[in-house]
Order: structure tokens, then sequence, then C-alpha cells
């Protein structure tokens, strides 16, 4: 019975440590799905938005829960992602829909 309860905890554990990449994985495959259905530029605004959730889940959640998200200091990594989430939602709204000028 300890066997199955430290197999509990650990699963517990690889959960909530994993959670918030899945949540941002699953946001870059709703953006994927978009551009291939040719809606680029709604898939650009969502991926840019799954960035500044990765950086959002950095900055606000400890070290050991943010799994793959923890790659350097919490303010590098948090201040890389909005960085990147911002320019890429910019320019998704930045670029004319129709290419008409």
């Amino acid at each position: 019975m300890t066997a199955d309860l430290t197999q509990t905890q650990r699963l517990t554990r690889f959960v909530r440590c994993h959670l918030p990449m899945v949540v941002v994985v699953a946001v870059i495959v709703a953006a994927v799905v978009l551009v291939l259905s040719d809606r680029w530029r709604r898939g650009a605004i969502v991926f840019g938005v799954a960035t500044l959730l990765a950086g959002a889940f950095r900055f606000v959640l400890p070290d050991d829960q943010v799994g793959l998200l923890h790659v350097r200091s919490k303010r590098l990594d948090a201040g890389a992602l909005f960085v990147v989430g911002t320019a890429i939602v910019w320019l998704a709204f930045s670029i004319d829909p129709l290419g008409t000028g």
C-alpha cells in the first residue's frame, strides 16, 4: 500500500510540475490548427498569447512548479517570454489582414 501511495505522490508531483507546460503546448496546438486552416493571423495572435501565458506562469509560479519553463533565472525567463510574446502579438495585429496596405 505504501508503494502505491508513493507512486501516487510521484504522479501528482509530476503533473503539478508539468501542467503549466502542458497548458502552453495546448494553446500552441490551437495556434497551429488556426494556421493550418488558413487563419494565420489569428494563429499568430494565439501563438503570441501562448508565449505571454508561458511568461505569466514563469513569473507567478515557484521554480519547482514550472517544469520545462524553468531555464534560467525567473526574471530573465519571464522577461524574455513577455518581450517575445508582446512582439508576436503586436506584429500579428499590425499586419493588414487583407494585404491592401
